[in-house]
């Protein structure tokens, strides 16, 4: 699960987006990357392999890398083994479009032949490396228009992906996009945030938007502007986080894992108490009745990961007291086999992240 973090302002953006990384090392990863420019000046990139802390000793806990606009990212491998170079920001030939991704680009062999074909070259195995290229192709292809050469890049992906997208050309912007992965944008006076996740810009703004599918967004000092696929301008609310910033850090526990383990009798409380009534568990809500709750047949649990592992002990439990067949599926096979599904089976999906499924 990889974390991305950026931000425009006033300030230096390196120790902004470093701490804001820190934030999301509970997703898991193998390197980490951070691009930061001044104004008009080159875009200056460093990787390392490893820990957060690699990163930040090599860039001096982000002081040596100096300018108020970046980008930075944690990785976990997917597409290209755990290394510097496979590590995020990837940029184009001619660094004239830099960026990070999570996510997974499902056709990206594909795109990357076509791209072969039309002269460039590739020095990772990462799918992010593809779609970076493919949005350096369009920029140039359509006459340096960022809206233009990602809203056409996002037609031709399939799969998943939260992309964050510098241009040498346009100083002082980002660009960001998704579709299926998750991705929050902050803004605070003359400021903007973006990540993967809200504990990274809890601490410096609580006024958020939530961009939806297939929707671009204009970073700028103390502005956001969005588009839809078709470039057209669209309007968003802008939302206050109101629940307290402990929630997501770890309250004096020393990992994560520590604190969801303690968590767990209250966890399970308050899931419980959500679904009780009168004394008696109501799943009226989720749009199931008693009727439909005596007619399940069978049950299908979906989930990736550690999530994956729940299932499994929560199919051997289910079996055992409601004696139902249940079947624990990989949520990144169970999109694809075009499974024999009865109509009468409930689909139970698990995420511990929000992105698997």
């Amino acid at each position: 699960m990889c974390g991305i973090v950026g931000y425009i302002g006033n300030e230096q953006a390196a120790p902004i987006i470093l701490e804001g990384l820190s934030k999301l090392e509970y997703r898991g990863y193998d390197s980490a990357g951070i691009a930061v420019r001044e104004g008009d000046s080159e875009i200056e990139i460093v990787k390392a392999k490893g820990r957060l802390k690699a990163l930040s000793d090599k860039t001096n806990s982000g002081q040596t890398l100096l300018g108020s606009c970046g980008i930075g990212h944690t990785r976990w491998a997917t597409h290209g083994e755990p290394s510097e170079e496979n590590a995020h920001p990837h940029c184009s030939d001619d660094c004239c479009v830099v960026a990070v991704h999570n996510g997974i680009i499902e056709n990206y062999q594909e795109l990357k032949e076509k791209l072969i074909k039309k002269d460039y070259s590739f020095y990772s195995g990462t799918d992010t490396e593809v779609a970076v290229k493919l949005i350096d192709y369009y920029y140039k292809k359509y006459f340096g228009n960022p809206i233009d050469a990602i809203n056409r890049s996002m037609v031709r992906i399939r799969g998943s992906y939260a992309l964050a997208v510098m241009f040498k050309d346009c100083p002082d912007e980002i660009y960001v996009a998704r579709k299926d992965s998750p991705m929050i944008l902050g803004l605070e006076n003359e400021e903007a945030y973006f990540a993967s996740d809200v504990p990274a810009i809890l601490k410096y703004t609580r006024n958020v938007y939530y961009i939806g599918n297939l929707e671009i967004g204009k970073l700028q000092k103390g502005q956001i502007t969005f588009f839809n696929i078709d470039g057209d301008e669209i309007q968003k609310d802008l939302t206050e986080i109101t629940w307290d910033a402990d929630a997501a850090e770890k309250s004096g526990f020393e990992h994560f894992m520590i604190k969801e383990i303690h968590e767990q009798p209250k966890a399970v409380s308050e899931t419980l108490n959500s679904v009780l009534l009168n004394g008696k568990i109501n799943l009226s809500k989720a749009g199931l009745t008693d009727d439909d709750i005596r007619d399940i047949s069978q049950i299908y649990i979906v989930a990736c990961g550690s999530a994956y592992h729940v299932g499994v002990a929560a199919q051997y439990v289910i079996e055992d007291l409601a004696r139902i067949p249940v079947r624990v599926e990989l949520a990144s096979e169970f999109r694809y086999r075009g499974p024999l599904l009865d109509k009468k089976g409930l689909v139970i999906i698990i995420s511990q992240s929000g992105e698997d499924c």
